[in-house]
């Protein structure tokens, strides 16, 4: 019995129309799940759809707006009615703004944390929820930040959230550990994709590499190993964590 396995289970991922909220979703599939793809822009949902379904796998197109309670209800109402009952939540959406503090406005500062902590408190929520009235367990999986579980001067909105929300992980995990539903989050460090890729090309990024003790910034496949640890059956004796996923990163901190 492969332990990885997540053959019938139902899959809500937010942030999927691109980076690594795509290549999550794309994961999850191959390894059997039935996938919600939750984002803004659904003409690249359901671009990600029909790749998915080109692979055998089964994903649905949920438009969703974290920051809106009722947009969220309406997307893991969507997930069950159409897939079956939520046993997995990747809770991926996130903004980041690259402003340092001095610079960063009220407005700036507000949405930056509406979309990052607040909006992934409301999806953890309604995600709960659900996994709560089937009786069944689940797994809930935050996508945090090593920016994080570390201090910067170039991201102070971003940083202070993703670390709200490793905070928010822990108490969730003692909250929902009674109800066999497990709470964890992945810390990426620099994980390269489309969005980010001509900056960590850049002698900026060049310098930074240098820290990074495997030698190389991350590619979206680097995180596979996590991610289905932390959803699948394999993981069932770990909640609370924060696994950091970085080539050794943060040593350089230490």
């Amino acid at each position: 019995m492969n332990p990885f396995d997540l053959a019938g289970k139902v899959a809500l991922v937010t942030g999927a129309s691109s980076g690594l909220g795509a290549h999550m979703a794309r994961t999850l599939a191959r390894a059997g799940a039935k996938v919600a793809i939750a984002a803004r822009r659904v003409d690249r949902l359901e671009a990600l759809a029909a790749e998915i379904a080109a692979q055998d796998g089964r994903a649905l197109p949920v438009a969703l707006d974290v920051t809106d309670p009722h947009s969220v209800a309406r997307a893991v109402e969507a997930a069950e009615t159409e897939l079956g009952a939520l046993a997995i939540c990747v809770n991926n959406a996130g903004i980041a703004r690259k402003e340092r503090i001095g610079d960063l406005d009220d407005p700036a500062w507000r949405e930056t944390l509406a979309t990052n902590l607040d909006g992934a408190n409301l999806v953890a929520r309604a995600a709960l929820n659900a996994m709560r009235k089937h009786a069944h367990g689940g797994s809930l999986v935050n996508v945090a930040s090593i920016l994080g579980l570390r201090p910067s001067p170039r991201v102070p909105a971003y940083s202070a959230a993703k670390a709200a929300l490793v905070s928010l992980t822990q108490s969730l995990a003692l909250a929902e550990g009674p109800n066999g539903i497990r709470v964890n989050a992945i810390a990426p460090g620099y994980v390269e994709t489309d969005l980010n890729s001509a900056f960590l090309r850049s002698p900026t990024g060049a310098r930074m590499v240098e820290r990074v003790a495997l030698g190389r910034f991350g590619r979206p496949e680097d995180l596979d190993g996590a991610l289905l640890l932390l959803a699948s059956d394999a993981g069932r004796y770990i909640t609370g964590t924060t696994l950091v996923v970085d080539g050794g990163h943060t040593l350089s901190f230490l």
